[in-house]
This record gives structure tokens, sequence and C-alpha cells, in this order.
């Protein structure tokens, strides 16, 4: 009778610290899955940020290098015709002066 009340003891007692090991197995593995998530969610936030700065940037110098190019064609220009437009002022009065 005590042989089969110690056997039945240890066997309960087998039963509850298996059932307590995969409550702890279960609690790691959400504890796990949870900074998963965060890690991830956090380097995808980090990685995104990134990507949007450095296009940003690449956006902003690609527009702003053209925009100069582009003004500065136009503002050569401009100036090219005003010098000539000078010059050609100038021979005028010169021719004007000498006739």
């Amino acid at each position: 009778m005590k042989e089969n009340a110690v056997i039945t003891i240890i066997s309960i007692t087998i039963i509850v610290l298996n059932m307590m090991m995969i409550i702890v197995l279960d609690i790691k593995n959400a504890i796990m899955m949870a900074t998963m998530a965060e890690f991830m969610t956090v380097t995808m936030a980090e990685v995104m940020a990134v990507v949007m700065a450095v296009t940003t940037a690449e956006v902003t110098v690609a527009t702003t290098a053209e925009v100069t190019v582009a003004t500065m064609a136009e503002v050569t220009v401009a100036t090219m015709a005003v010098v000539k437009d000078v010059a050609a002022v100038g021979a005028g009065c010169f021719n004007l002066i000498n006739n």
C-alpha cells in the first residue's frame, strides 16, 4: 500500500513538473515572439527612415543640380544677349561720334 502511494505521488509530481515545464516554455516562446516582433518593427522602421533620408537627399541633390544648371544656362544666355545689345549700342555710338 505504501509503495503504491509513493509511486502515485512520484507520478503526480512528474506530471506537475512536466506541465510546469510546458508552461515555462510557452511563456519563453511568447516572450521571444514579442521580442522578435518588436525588434523587427524597430529595425524596419529604422531601415525605412534611412532609406527615406537617403532617397530624399539624392532627389534633393539631383533636383538642385538640374535646377542650378538650367538656371545658370538661362542666366548665361540672357547675360550674353545683354552684353551683345550693349556692345551694339556702344558700336552705334562710336560710329555716330566718328562720323
